[in-house]
């Protein structure tokens, strides 16, 4: 780089001040105090190689960079927190909007660079999204403190908004779009001419017109070298620059190679020229990446997407009952909002009064309106058809489902699947034996004598370059992605799916997941000597403080005893996941809930077939037979799933999950079952050398899910469920499950489609290629319909 220019920016130095600090063994010229700044931080922090394996300048840094790094302290401000970062345990989350990133390079450099500093848990920079997902430990390090870290190497953090993806990807797309079009007018251009010439279309013409065409040919396919390809030799560079090589390394060499070659024989007037292959190439090529480009962020976008459905102002009726406008953002838990018919519901909340039918498919993919009355629950984004609602707020728009949705996909395309890893180092090996192939092949047309040993080796490298193996998984894991998002399926992990085609089990909780976790009374049992009125008090007492969905099969009793108990206060009040509750009530400890949760040895007296049990000091008081019905579509669902083996693990009596399962195909059926049992029993099933998926809704449930081999979150599943599960799903109904294990085999095969098409193609042509039996526009048009052909079989997906 010349004396003149910033080594870090590339910008005109300052002539009257001298900025100056020692880069990679050299005193270096920077041009600004703030580049200077930014160069040192690089430095000592032993991050030298960026400026190696950075392919753009950096952008210039702000002169007054030291004085306005203390301003970043406003981001510590726990008000301003609340509204983008994430609590994850003792860690906290953010996702950020980066500025400043120019290459891959610098998603490098960001990374190693944070990954030094104490604290930071994890960094993941996604360079082509310009986005970062951090974690650290607050009381380490503090938020200022990660963005004071950025903006001394050069880059600048903010929290990440959907809508700031959606530009980001849009200006992507129009970048695309640009280099396409020129592409494509300039190849149409180049094809008409050279057409003509290798046609004879234009006659008997003299050599100096022959020759002013292919001066014409090379000023019209230049800037599409030079600025259409750019995207492929910038690849190229970095894999190189980091000691590796991709598959833009054949593509660069095939480029220039055949321009090189061309712009020889232009000059020297002798020799062939394949300009309108170059041309046609580049064209193909960059066609496939944008096709590549649109569905590889299908899944993102119709994540991100879902934000817009949330309006901006919400209806909130004050605490004099007034209304008034409010921003959506602002409202927090215990607020009181007024949904209008045809009104879209700000946020999540639970109905406190008023009848509706709300359309929720921008969550679940389900098109029929759901009833909503008092105290269901309602979701931000999804759309009050008709009726009037009084919703009370039970999250802020931070926590609302849709932002968890959004949040947990750009996770999930986080992650990378072992397919897509095992197809990015076959590709690896594959573009070394490529090049290897290629060099063989120039030797010994060379060591033959033939004239053509350059363009036999172009047709080489240009058909066999594997950018259709590159596509192969990606494209299929991105459109199944997308599709399972728009049916209501929501997975937090990509490998997810590739591991769903390897179940052989599916385990079942009961409540809730197979019945629909309604419960009513069905049967009362009464020690003697107590009064029936006063026990039903005290159940009902007890069962208003839990969360159980057995608890609401007590609220009618809550009703009818009001008043009966000789108090209202419960000390010392537990809820035990899988047990049951206790509390102390006048000096007296009552525990109701399963027979071993209440220590009952016994209960050889009781005449009923009971699963609920209320003991006093640990002696017998009362014993309940509580019910839950079947949800209509269990049947049909465990009949599309019976090439599985069915298992079924629960919590409630033997005696009731036999009558429960006696009409389906289930092969295991066990009730009485604890959380550490369940777990136990998917951990036997394992140890057989069983692929078990653990379907679950409860908090009892996470042990169990979390140490399955896929776990999924049934319907309205608790916060603790659906942080243990690897799928969630968004919708109430239990079809979906056979849905998610359809696409996943869809997925599979498109998969070994996509990578049978392109292995299978190479292997064909390349000895075409070699013999000399393909020229090089041949190998252009047979490579870019491979790439086209890989990714439209993996968007029928979509439409499936």
């Amino acid at each position: 780089m010349s004396e003149n220019l910033c080594f870090h920016c590339a910008l005109p130095n300052d002539a009257t001040h001298k900025y100056e600090a020692v880069i990679l063994g050299e005193t270096r010229q920077l041009c600004c105090p703030g580049c200077q700044a930014v160069a040192q931080a690089i430095v000592d922090n032993g991050l030298e190689d960026y400026y190696q394996f950075r392919t753009e300048p950096a952008q210039k840094s702000d002169d007054g960079i030291l004085e306005s790094l203390s301003a970043l302290n406003v981001y510590d401000d726990p008000a301003l927190q609340e509204e983008f970062v994430f609590d994850e345990g003792q860690h906290k989350q953010i996702q950020l909007t980066l500025e400043g990133i120019t290459c891959a390079a610098c998603g490098w450099l960001i990374e190693k660079q944070l990954s030094k500093v104490a604290g930071i848990a994890q960094v993941a920079v996604n360079v082509q999204e310009r986005r970062a997902l951090i974690t650290w430990e607050p009381s380490v390090i503090k938020l200022s403190q990660i963005l004071t870290t950025l903006k001394r190497i050069g880059y600048v953090g903010s929290p990440f908004h959907p809508d700031e993806h959606e530009a980001s990807y849009k200006r992507e797309q129009k970048s695309f779009i640009k280099k396409l079009g020129l592409a494509g007018i300039m190849t149409m251009q180049v094809m008409m001419l050279m057409a003509g010439l290798y046609f004879d279309w234009f006659g008997a013409i003299e050599q100096e017109t022959r020759q002013y065409f292919y001066w014409v040919a090379l000023t019209l396919t230049t800037p599409v070298v030079l600025y259409s390809g750019s995207a492929f030799y910038l690849g190229a560079l970095k894999a190189i620059s980091a000691r590796t090589v991709n598959m833009d390394v054949p593509v660069t060499l095939a480029v220039f190679g055949t321009y090189f070659a061309g712009l020889r024989s232009t000059l020297l007037e002798q020799g062939e020229v394949y300009f309108e292959s170059i041309c046609m190439f580049i064209f193909l090529l960059l066609l496939s990446r944008f096709l590549e480009h649109r569905s590889r962020h299908r899944a993102a976008q119709i994540s991100a997407n879902m934000m817009q459905y949330i309006p901006v102002s919400a209806s909130k009726i004050e605490s004099d009952g007034s209304i008034a406008q409010c921003l959506a953002k602002l409202l927090v838990p215990n607020d009181v909002v007024l949904v209008k018919p045809g009104e879209t519901i700000p946020v999540d909340g639970i109905v406190l009064d008023g009848t509706a039918a709300v359309d929720e498919s921008m969550l679940t993919g389900e098109f029929n309106p759901v009833s909503k009355s008092a105290s269901h629950l309602v979701y931000g984004g999804t759309v009050n058809q008709d009726g009037t609602l009084t919703v009370k707020v039970t999250q802020s728009l931070k926590h609302a489902l849709v932002n968890q949705i959004v949040r947990l996909q750009a996770s999930a395309m986080a992650s990378k699947p072992k397919a897509a890893q095992i197809a990015d180092n076959f590709s690896r090996y594959f573009v070394f034996s490529v090049l290897l192939i290629s060099a063989l092949t120039y030797g010994y047309w060379t060591f033959a004598g033939s004239e053509d040993a350059f363009w036999i080796t172009i047709s080489v490298l240009v058909a066999t370059c594997p950018c259709a193996l590159g596509l192969a998984t990606p494209s299929a894991l991105t459109c199944a992605m997308a599709k399972l998002n728009r049916q209501g399926i929501l997975l937090k992990r990509a490998d997810a799916l590739e591991q769903l085609t390897d179940i052989d089990t599916i385990a079942l909780d009961k409540t809730g997941t197979l019945t629909e976790g309604k419960f009513s009374l069905q049967q009362r049992w009464f020690a003697k000597g107590v009064d029936p009125v006063q026990v039903m008090a005290l159940t009902a007492l007890l069962e208003s403080r839990s969360e159980h969905p057995i608890a609401r099969a007590f609220d009618n009793e809550a009703v009818e005893s009001h008043n009966k108990t000789p108090t209202n206060n419960i000390n010392g009040f537990i809820v035990t996941p899988g047990g049951g509750i206790s509390g102390e009530i006048n000096n007296v400890v009552f525990t109701m809930g399963s027979a071993v949760f209440c220590n009952l040895s016994t209960t050889s007296k009781v005449d009923i077939p009971a699963n609920v049990f209320l003991c006093a000091d640990g002696v017998l008081m009362a014993a309940f037979c509580v019910n839950d019905s079947l949800r209509q579509d269990a049947l049909a669902t465990l009949t599309a799933l019976d090439e599985h083996q069915l298992v079924v693990l629960s919590g409630d009596t033997q005696t009731n999950v036999d009558t429960l399962t006696a009409g389906l195909p289930i092969n295991i059926a066990k009730g009485g079952l604890s959380p550490e049992q369940k777990y136990s029993q998917v951990h036997t099933l394992q140890k057989q050398g069983r692929k078990v998926m653990m379907m679950g809704d409860g908090i009892n449930d996470a042990p169990v899910l979390a140490s399955a081999d896929v776990a999924v979150a049934v319907g309205n599943a608790t916060d603790v469920a659906k942080t243990a599960a690897d799928v969630i799903l968004l919708g109430d109904s239990l079809l979906s499950v056979p849905t998610l294990f359809s696409v996943a085999q869809q997925a599979k095969r498109k998969i070994q489609q996509n990578i049978a098409w392109s292995v299978g193609y190479n292997i064909i042509i390349l000895p075409f290629a070699v013999s000399g039996l393909l020229s090089p526009w041949m190998a252009v048009v047979g490579m870019s319909l491979s790439s086209i052909i890989v990714v439209t079989n993996s968007t029928r997906l979509l439409s499936k």
